[in-house]
């Protein structure tokens, strides 16, 4: 790639991976600075996000050989999230995306042993092949609900971390789910987005109702993923509440190339004929599919994606408890007031699926 290419790109990634977007995924502030310091000076994106990663896992293994638990954890927790943002610098899934996400993986095996949360890897089947997603469990183990939580066509999986800590802080587990056309899923295991993306996602659902241990579901999407939660609450009458962030309705191409490569990556096909007919079957239609648990909608008043008339047609859905949630000046998926949202929906989330539930 010519230099040029490559700062062209890098910008295109820092629009993408704004500096709100990376410290709400867990990365560290001067982690996070350097790489847009770095790419704003011609380095390639990828590269630097995963030498920030090699750091952190060096950081890590020293502190892990001198028992220094903690240290090692938080280190490989910044890890993490490095390498969720170097793969994203690739939308289909080439030869240096998945390199980079088999590290992810392996760095998140990596971190179960040291931290300070029950964490594991966990599958279902799905269309004979199987979903995968990493199970955060309250430092109790047992647990009042569990909350499927995901994003859309780039925030996947462990992306999310740092909610289902927030969440095990108030009794409740978290399925940090990959579903088709998502992370290991598809690189792994092929599986593409679809029409009925709700019987997956109803996998995780039979899932959690099969161990007494991990309460009622609940179910949160971001993004594109909201999308797919409000499919799956109006099919599943066993999910206890439903939050969707920054979600449309009636999903489209976006006018974007990266929007349109994503979006051809998560369905396994470039033909656009192809894609805009998954995508007009994946539509939510609030005259034919009710919302009948909790449902919270959260919308950015400064989401240049996303519009509340966009999120309507899940409000009007609704059949019983429905409150949207606005931030003026809020970021797609709310990024720039990750604390405020963060807290806001593990509350809600705790008071719906506790034991009062």
């Amino acid at each position: 790639m010519t230099d040029d290419l490559v700062v062209k790109a890098n910008l295109a990634h820092q629009r993408a991976m704004a500096m709100t977007r990376l410290l709400d995924c867990g990365m560290d502030h001067a982690d996070a600075s350097r790489l847009h310091a770095r790419t704003s000076e011609g380095e390639p994106w990828d590269v630097i996000a995963e030498a920030i990663a090699a750091e952190r896992l060096a950081q890590a293994d020293r502190a892990e050989a001198e028992g220094r638990v903690v240290t090692a954890a938080e280190a490989r927790r910044r890890c993490i999230a490095a390498l969720v943002f170097a793969q994203m610098a690739f939308n289909f899934d080439e030869p240096r995306k998945v390199e980079l996400y088999r590290k992810l993986i392996a760095a998140c095996g990596r971190l179960g042993p040291v931290f300070d949360l029950p964490f594991e890897r966990v599958e279902t089947k799905f269309s004979e092949k199987r979903l995968i997603g990493w199970l955060v469990r309250p430092a109790s183990l047992a647990a009042c609900g569990t909350v499927i939580l995901f994003g859309g066509q780039s925030g996947w999986g462990v992306a999310y971390l740092p909610l289902a800590r927030e969440l095990a802080r108030r009794g409740l587990a978290t399925i940090l789910a990959e579903g088709p056309g998502q992370g290991e899923t598809r690189i792994e295991q092929g599986l593409y987005l679809q029409e009925g993306i709700e019987a997956a996602f109803g996998r995780w659902v039979d899932f959690i109702v099969a161990d007494p241990s991990l309460g009622t579901p609940g179910i949160w999407g971001n993004s594109y993923g909201g999308l797919w939660a409000a499919r799956t609450a109006s099919s599943d009458s066993r999910i206890g509440a439903c939050c969707i962030n920054g979600s449309f309705a009636r999903p489209a191409i976006l006018p974007f190339r990266t929007a349109f490569e994503q979006s051809a990556a998560m369905i396994g096909s470039e033909d656009r004929a192809v894609i805009e007919a998954v995508m007009a079957k994946l539509r939510f239609d609030p005259t034919q599919q009710r919302i009948a648990c909790p449902l919270l909608v959260l919308h950015g008043g400064a989401d240049p994606l996303v519009t509340l008339e966009d999120q309507q047609p899940f409000l009007d859905a609704a059949t019983g408890e429905a409150v949207l949630h606005v931030w003026p000046d809020g970021e797609h998926t709310i990024y720039n007031h990750s604390f405020e949202r963060t807290a806001l929906v593990a509350d809600w989330f705790a008071a719906r699926l506790g034991p009062a539930a």
